[in-house]
């Protein structure tokens, strides 16, 4: 069984803003599930962090693959 596997390079400003995506998806999922602040008020936050992650990380996750075409 042969695995190939491809570089890509990403300037870094651009795997910043991946980090990024993730640290704010990863926030908003622990609010989410945790109990530490008001359930109303974690329950916004936590929806608001994850969906601002998913929406950056999308046009990033399409840029890296375009690069492996």
């Amino acid at each position: 069984m042969d695995i190939a596997s491809k570089r890509v390079t990403l300037p870094l400003p651009e795997l910043g803003l991946i980090a990024m995506t993730r640290a704010m998806l990863g926030l908003g999922i622990g609010l989410l599930v945790a109990e530490a602040l008001d359930k109303r008020t974690a329950r916004a936050a936590g929806i608001a962090l994850a969906a601002v992650g998913i929406l950056t990380t999308v046009p990033l996750l399409l840029r890296v693959r375009e690069e492996l075409e």
